[in-house]
């Protein structure tokens, strides 16, 4: 908790940054400098404030892999205003973990990032050289990435401060969510699955959606015909695993979609879905096989469930601890 002589600043603070907002100061109302001080605010974090200027540069890669899917135009859209505020919403909680970082007193020593750096080098098989191209590709600097780093020491160090030690798992733990879960360890179904894909028009209305969805309806009718899945998959898929015949894996039903795993679960090997209308296309899918798996015994996959259940211990205890951040600060989304 901020004591109250923080408070009344931040507060004050507050109220002068929203009254310049909605008072709509503009660069000839004030000094350029000030006016982008303003004008680039888009979240006030107790004594911290968050520019528009690092939303949209931590956002532009996210926007891009969003983009690069194929939604519809409506639909990515509404993805990307979405994913935009979760984007916000996580570097908020970064500026309240760098809060807390600064004191708590945690240091980060120049050793420390060297051997970090030295590891994604070795993990990767990069040279110094290799690391610098890599990073220029990004736009970013050694020294910045190093920066980079060493604030990512510095988080997880928070992390385990705050959070891991105060989680332990138990062998009964175990057991439980052993026992508790058959589905997963117990002998098992799983699917080797074929796909043809065709993706909906990017730009088009109903009757380019119309054509594409004739298309994949005269390829199941070559299906009902005999012909061949992986053929047809080789002919006429959109998907990157076309070469392969549409080969996608083996799956269980709980690894798939909740939307897939009715219309696998109704088919036998050698059985093929209907046309199928899905996030970006249209879809077949073909079962070439139906595998039955052995349980797993527990002295197997002990420690498994042990990383499984720490993992979730972690994640709930973290997002525990970053709620009562928030709730202890003062936290202003101006957008």
């Amino acid at each position: 908790m901020m004591n109250i002589e923080m408070s009344n600043k931040m507060r004050r603070w507050t109220r002068f940054v929203l009254f310049l907002v909605l008072c709509g100061f503009t660069v000839g109302a004030m000094s350029a400098s000030a006016a982008e001080l303003v004008d680039r605010i888009v979240a006030v974090v107790n004594e911290d404030i968050i520019r528009l200027s690092d939303l949209n540069e931590t956002f532009a890669p996210v926007a891009e892999k969003i983009r690069s899917e194929g939604y519809p135009p409506e639909k990515d859209a509404e993805i990307i205003a979405d994913a935009r505020k979760q984007v916000l919403d996580e570097m908020i909680n970064e500026t309240l973990a760098d809060q807390e970082i600064a004191q708590s007193g945690i240091q980060v020593g120049d050793e420390e990032v060297d051997a970090t750096i030295e590891q994604v080098q070795a993990m990767n098989d990069y040279t110094e050289e290799d690391l610098r191209q890599a990073l220029q590709v990004r736009g970013m600097s050694l020294e910045a990435y190093r920066q980079e780093i060493r604030k990512q020491i510095l988080r997880s160090k928070l992390v385990n401060r705050k959070v891991k030690s105060n989680i332990v798992i138990t062998d009964a733990d175990i057991r439980r969510y052993y026992e508790a879960n058959p589905e997963v360890y117990g002998g098992k179904m799983e699917y080797e699955l074929r796909n043809i894909f065709m993706p909906y028009p990017q730009y088009g209305d109903a009757v380019d959606r119309k054509g594409v969805r004739d298309q994949m309806e005269n390829i199941l009718g070559q299906l009902k015909n005999g012909d061949a899945f992986a053929e047809l998959a080789r002919t006429h898929s959109q998907a990157p695993n076309a070469a392969e015949g549409g080969e996608l894996g083996r799956f269980a039903i709980e690894d798939l979609s909740e939307e897939l795993q009715p219309v696998i679960k109704s088919l036998q090997a050698g059985e093929f879905s209907d046309v199928l209308e899905t996030d970006r296309g249209f879809q077949l899918f073909y079962v070439e096989k139906i595998v039955n798996t052995e349980p797993r015994p527990l002295e197997i996959v002990s420690d498994e469930i042990e990383k499984k259940l720490y993992d979730r211990g972690v994640d709930a205890k973290f997002n525990a601890w970053i709620e009562s951040l928030r709730e202890n600060s003062h936290i202003n989304i101006i957008q």
